[in-house]
């Protein structure tokens, strides 16, 4: 395990505010989601973690800075003099200042005299079964320091975009969607749905590669143009071509609606662009839904009118 301060890349006298900015920057930097084509990338991330769980922590910092615990956050063993560079003895296998796995093999294969070359007589133990039982897996580690297992990640997340028009909103009835996994959901319609919504479905992602849980599924979702109908929050907008004559006379008309058509009064000598309002004729809401705004567009006979031009023409004396 390197020195915490040279995996986060921070001097010794760091604040505590520029360890934590540090930390994020490179666990940012080097997160397996975003390393997926390196090997290594796990490897990094976790020996990140450790060196943040010892330099983020106040009481573990000033026991690793006083020599008290090693870079993997363990206390360092005490008593073996006679190594090269021990100075008493206050190392541990494998860390800075300690003796080496093999060092403490020939060290206890050495205790009691001589040492002597070829077989060696049995005295009735085995100093590697020894060295074993004392330190467990930290002889193994000191060996090979990529040994040490990350824990497991969470999995990627996966986007996708679902589009969806005005009247399956209003019908309010489930609609499927193909991931980026290969996975095919239904996913229920929000009642409060609006364009760019972002729906999270949890654990619906890509699967971890360290055997972790799931990431998930961010669903955006967009509302697909209506020829008609012009969506504004949970209103709708829809412009109504009226003829002439029934603009100049009045009458019923109908509307069209998401859910059918629905019948309006006009009044007599109604201009273009006078709105109509249908309470609840909208997209559906959480406590209620949206209007609909039905505006009037007054149109002329498609064709030559004569007495429509005459009418005109004397209107115009008058």
């Amino acid at each position: 395990m390197r020195d915490p301060y040279d995996v986060l890349g921070v001097p010794r006298g760091a604040s505590e505010a520029e360890v934590k900015k540090a930390f994020r920057r490179k666990a940012k930097q080097h997160h397996p989601d975003k390393n997926r084509d390196d090997p290594k990338a796990p490897d990094r991330f976790a020996e990140l973690n450790a060196a943040y769980e010892i330099l983020g922590d106040t009481g573990k910092r000033a026991q690793f800075d006083r020599g008290e615990i090693g870079a993997d956050g363990k206390p360092k063993f005490q008593g073996f003099e006679g190594f090269s560079g021990a100075g008493g003895g206050s190392g541990y296998p494998g860390g800075p200042g300690g003796p080496s796995a093999d060092e403490l093999f020939r060290h206890f294969r050495n205790m009691g005299g001589g040492r002597q070359r070829g077989p060696q007589p049995d005295v009735g133990f085995d100093a590697s079964d020894i060295f074993g039982r004392m330190f467990g897996d930290t002889a193994e580690r000191a060996r090979n320091p990529g040994a040490r297992r990350a824990p497991p990640q969470k999995g990627a997340d996966a986007a996708v975009t679902m589009q969806v028009t005005l009247e399956e909103i209003a019908a309010g009835q489930p609609k499927r969607v193909q991931l980026p996994t290969g996975k095919d959901l239904e996913v229920a319609i929000p009642k409060a749905l609006t364009d760019g919504m972002i729906v999270r479905l949890r654990g619906q992602g890509y699967s971890s590669p360290t055997g972790g849980e799931n990431g998930d599924a961010m669903l955006t979702i967009r509302i697909r143009p209506h020829e008609r109908f012009t969506v504004e929050g949970r209103d709708l907008r829809v412009r109504i071509p009226l003829p002439l004559v029934d603009a100049v006379l009045g009458g019923p008309v109908l509307v069209p609606t998401l859910d059918g058509n629905a019948e309006i009064a006009i009044q007599p000598m109604t201009s273009s662009g006078r709105v109509f309002r249908l309470r609840g004729k909208g997209l559906p809401g959480k406590e209620q839904p949206g209007d609909l705004y039905a505006v009037i567009d007054v149109t002329l006979p498609p064709g030559p009118d004569p007495d429509l031009t005459a009418l005109m023409r004397s209107r115009r004396k008058v």
